[in-house]
């Protein structure tokens, strides 16, 4: 199938599977014989693979790693699940960014009269020197 196609079945975009492919994620497509990329079964089910770790806020070097681990036979489960764990504690770090910015952006709005008035507390801390 051409890179169309298997964008369409792996719910990736063309450009996203070139790039897959210059940066080594994934093996690049065979070529026709007009030089148009063939993309087999195969290929799709790695570009859904790869499609859902990205969703899933993987770094692209985790996915190496997460695609190295998914074609080693023996590998083992604790590799996989270190990669998960590190992937759950930045999430949970960025969950405890989003609470702490949201926490000061509620009491600048608090603090906002949000009205005609030109004073706003929410410039003034965006202004104020740390």
């Amino acid at each position: 199938m051409n890179i169309s196609e298997a964008a369409l079945q792996s719910g990736l975009p063309p450009k996203t599977i070139r790039y897959y492919e210059e940066i080594g994620l994934v093996d690049p497509a065979r070529r026709r014989d007009n030089g148009y990329r063939d993309y087999g079964e195969r290929d799709v089910h790695l570009l859904r693979f790869l499609h859902r770790a990205r969703d899933l806020g993987f770094t692209v070097a985790d996915c190496r790693a997460l695609v190295s681990l998914y074609t080693d036979r023996g590998r083992r489960s604790a590799d996989v699940k270190e990669i998960a764990l590190n992937r759950i504690a930045d999430i949970d770090r960025k969950v405890a960014e989003l609470g702490q910015m949201r926490a000061l952006l509620s009491t600048l709005a608090a603090k906002c009269h949000g009205d005609d008035r030109p004073d706003c507390p929410i410039l003034d801390n965006f202004s104020a020197a740390e």
